[in-house]
């Protein structure tokens, strides 16, 4: 990937493209040991974040849309995030952090 994007780096670019591909970059050599794609590839496991992007849709979906449910958005953005905690193991730290 690297390769491809030193490629990109090299070509004439607006110096927007230049600057997200120069940020795309650096994200990955700092996450390189986190990200390791192959190994997830080859062990069969996602690695995407479709999966628990649809997982939390479903979730937040059937419950804003219960009969008789009226959101204003803001309280709605709180109840995905406290749906999503629910499903993660950030629970404990997020109220831990929360003002």
């Amino acid at each position: 990937m690297e390769r491809e994007l030193s490629v990109l780096l090299a070509k004439e670019l607006k110096k927007v493209e230049w600057q997200a591909v120069v940020s795309l970059r650096d994200y990955l050599r700092k996450n390189e040991g986190r990200l390791n794609y192959s190994g997830r590839l080859s062990a069969g496991r996602s690695i995407g974040s479709g999966l628990i992007e649809g997982a939390c849709k479903n979730l937040v979906g059937r419950r804003l849309k219960q009969t008789g449910a009226c959101w204003r958005l803001e309280r709605a953005n709180r109840m995905a995030v406290i749906c999503a905690l629910l499903y993660s193991n950030q629970w404990k730290r997020y109220w831990k952090n929360s003002p």
